[in-house]
């Protein structure tokens, strides 16, 4: 039997453990990626565990999230990223490059490689022929220390794809309708690996889009093969001598299959507040807009802009609307400029952004309350957007461009003029005038951190007691996001690198007493959290798992986790379980004491974990899905501790 592309990538990549689904594996890591939302906690833990440099082929260090300087916070973590990507031997791309990762698929991404990346759509780079993957900060700090990252190895979900768009349909509503069938948590612990004759007719930049949004699956990532696209899109960026082929035996099978074929595709819309809230636009036709956002790391392609700009061209946008621009990169901005559309845009009406991720993090952009906001971002999640009681819709490009013009949501099909064509660029811009090369060992050596007032160091971590009995501070539903545990925008962003002050943040869009009440148990020793199905999707910001620790998070007991949360989770010493009988999460309530006896001992002895309710005389069962690695680590602490432990012995 022959390889998938997905396990060529990992067979070539293979460390440690064995490629049997569920079983935990180590990668060694190519590239990594990191933002500034994510990157100033990454480079803190490789302060802390005293590495001197990046061991890794390529690692990035971008500034793209926290842009808004409305005070002297984000420009000092600037200058400390710039600083540390100096020590660490990284590229380091400055603020108005661009979002990170079309910016890395642009200048870095190599097919046949890995990229770990501190950022859930660094899987967008699947779309090159890599195995790129989202993880927690530390996972990245520890592959860029040369350390192998670790994961349960996925299934391979193979999708056959056929046709050709129809004029109106995009990439944007070929993984809409792939969310519309599988949901958010559908492609947990699963590589989509896509194949097939209709990949012909997906661009680079249409696999981009397709490959960013199956973080939105749940999936561990996605994988195109390198082909022909693949190598002509390298050309045009000056990088065809990185090319290589890669793609899938004759002979290779898949555990899971599926087929997609976009000739038969419509345009599709997710509705609030979830990705995978997914209907036919013409079921939702007619619903007014107050923002229509074109832009971000989903739909960063020259032509995802071009046939919006060409759409409006000409005409204005309704009154009352705002039509918000946001450009992905710099090179594409210059692009966009030269060829007429950024004037085709403002002279109907639109607002022109820097380059960069804003409002898709609710970093600026925000809807005004009780209006429907219409956008081309990967996420919806309740307040994201930056407004609390936010109603974001979820669309291509045509779309949102089309009901720009209408004030309303419009099927694109119902424009009332013909499909405008849009050809790709022969010459497109190459830019790098703010993508700083990494130093040379000699240079790095000579290199201090620069260090704000705002930038604290993480406090350390106590071991995991072999005793516990404690309340059940919170209990929350499904689908609990990272952006509902910790928010980001422009409040809270800027406290990225200081955890007591972010950790004031946390929780408050489910429960706003949360933080008080944390604070005041966490002299009690701590608390527990209890969570329904796919706790934690979204995001990779460990911030979310970091803030709870150091507000006293000791145990998270749910349904089912999302992988990075679970991930980060153990990263940070939290115990990580999963209900045996989902009756008791009906049964158990906020303010329940639970004891854990003999906890070092049990969780060493199997996966099973017997948690009593005091004074109700009931036992729950839980169990975990730690390897002996990662028992340690809880031991330990957290990882932190335990790469201390390590270089100490």
């Amino acid at each position: 039997m022959g390889y998938n592309v997905t396990q060529k990538l990992i067979k070539d990549h293979l460390v440690e453990g064995e490629m049997k689904p569920g079983a935990e594996i180590g990668l060694k890591i190519d590239q990594t990626l990191t933002q500034d939302a994510t990157g100033t906690m990454v480079m803190l833990e490789l302060e802390a565990m005293g590495i001197d440099r990046a061991k890794t082929e390529a690692s990035a260090q971008y500034v793209d999230h926290n842009l808004i300087q409305e005070d002297s916070k984000n420009p000092d973590d600037h200058l400390f990223l710039e600083s540390a990507a100096k020590k660490f031997g990284l590229h380091f791309s400055r603020p108005g490059n661009g979002v990170s990762h079309p910016v890395h698929m642009q200048r870095l991404a190599k097919p046949g490689q890995t990229l770990l990346g501190s950022d859930s759509h660094t899987c967008a780079n699947g779309c090159m022929g890599m195995l790129a993957m989202g993880a927690g900060g530390i996972d990245v700090a520890m592959a860029i220390a040369g350390e192998p990252f670790y994961v349960k190895m996925p299934k391979v979900w193979g999708v056959k794809v056929t046709g050709e768009f129809p004029d109106w349909v995009s990439a944007k509503d070929a993984i809409l309708e792939m969310l519309r069938r599988h949901g958010v948590k559908g492609g947990v612990n699963h590589v989509f690996e896509y194949y097939g004759p209709g990949l012909k007719n997906l661009t680079a930049m249409d696999r981009h889009v397709i490959a960013n949004m199956g973080a939105e699956l749940g999936a561990t990532g996605t994988v195109f093969p390198s082909d022909e696209e693949t190598k002509r899109y390298m050309k045009l960026q000056g990088r065809e001598d990185d090319w290589i082929e890669l793609k899938a035996d004759n002979d290779a099978a898949y555990d899971v299959e599926d087929e997609i074929n976009l000739s038969e595709l419509e345009p599709m819309i997710a509705k609030p507040s979830s990705p995978g809230n997914v209907v036919t636009v013409r079921e939702v036709e007619g619903e007014p807009i107050y923002q229509s956002y074109i832009g971000s790391s989903a739909n960063p392609g020259y032509r995802d802009f071009a046939i919006a700009s060409k759409i409006v061209k000409g005409k204005h946008i309704a009154d009352g609307l705002s039509f918000d621009l946001n450009p992905t990169s710099r090179q594409m901005l210059i692009d966009l400029s030269e060829q007429g559309h950024i004037a085709n845009f403002l002279q109907a009406g639109a607002r022109l952004h820097q380059a960069g991720c804003n409002g898709c993090i609710g970093m600026g952009q925000a809807p005004a309350t009780g209006r429907n906001s219409l956008r081309t971002t990967p996420r919806n999640f309740p307040g994201r957007s930056g407004t609390k009681e936010d109603s974001v819709f979820l669309c291509s490009p045509e779309t949102a461009a089309v009901s720009a013009l209408n004030g309303k949501i419009t099927d694109p099909r119902n424009a009332g003029f013909d499909f405008p064509k849009v050809q790709e660029l022969d010459k497109p811009t190459i830019d790098t005038q703010l993508l700083d090369k990494p130093l040379t060992p000699e240079e790095s050596a000579k290199e201090e951190l620069v260090k704000g007032p705002n930038i604290a160091s993480i406090p350390k971590m106590d071991e995991l007691p072999n005793e516990l009995e404690l309340p059940v501070l919170l209990k929350v539903g499904d689908d609990i996001s990272t952006d509902e545990i910790l928010a980001g925008g422009a409040r809270v962003l800027p406290f990225r690198s200081n955890l007591p002050e972010i950790s004031k943040f946390t929780y408050e869009i489910v429960d706003d007493t949360y933080y008080d009440r944390a604070m005041k148990q966490r002299e009690e020793g701590g608390h527990i959290i209890v969570g329904g199905t796919n706790y934690g999707q979204g995001s990779s910001r460990e911030h979310a798992a970091l803030a709870p620790r150091y507000l006293g998070l000791r145990v998270a007991i749910v349904k089912d986790f999302a992988r990075i949360h679970w991930q980060n989770l153990v990263n940070f010493g939290i115990l990580p379980l999963t209900f045996v009988n989902e009756k008791d999460y009906e049964d158990l309530e906020q303010g329940d004491v639970l004891i854990f006896k003999d906890l070092r001992k049990v969780i060493h002895k199997g996966n099973e974990v017997d948690v009593a309710v005091k004074g109700k005389d009931k036992t729950i069962k839980a169990e975990h899905a730690l390897s002996e690695r990662q028992l340690e680590m809880m031991e330990s602490g957290g990882l932190v501790n335990w790469v201390k432990n390590r270089l100490d012995t």
